[in-house]
């Protein structure tokens, strides 16, 4: 059987000599309505010898929706610099319009349900959690 074809790097690969470990991924609230924010935290930490730049990548995936959605979306990146062994916490936010999409009539709009929060250097060395989305109450 031939494998699916795949690029040979994923997105974001190779922008740095050194190499970064991701951890504590966590969410200033596990639920937020359709017009809130979320503040996506990470422990960014070079376990190499070198000092080393790296882009921290932030990605969605909306797992329930009414029109299909890419498997992962890009949101959010912040490029950071750390010594040796040095750890820094990195803070990206998301919201209505890191959420939002065009619905079947082309009308921007953030719907209800889980989203998966993806979090890495690049776009297949990832750490997730969920982020559930409900609707506004009146």
């Amino acid at each position: 059987m031939v494998p699916p074809p795949s690029p040979v790097f994923p997105f974001g690969w190779g922008l740095s000599y050194s190499t970064f470990k991701y951890e504590h991924l966590r969410l200033s609230s596990e639920s937020i309505d359709t017009e809130g924010q979320v503040k996506v935290s990470v422990d960014v930490t070079n376990i190499s010898k070198i000092r080393g730049d790296e882009v921290v990548q932030l990605y969605i995936r909306d797992e329930v929706s009414s029109v299909t959605r890419p498997v992962k979306e890009l949101r959010g990146f912040r490029r950071i610099s750390l010594d040796p062994g040095e750890t820094r916490t990195v803070e990206l936010s998301l919201g209505s319009s890191e959420l939002s999409f065009l619905d079947r009539e082309m009308h921007r709009v953030v719907e209800p349900g889980p989203f998966k929060i993806m979090v890495g250097g690049n776009s297949d060395d990832l750490i997730d959690t969920t982020l559930n989305v409900v609707a506004k109450q009146p």
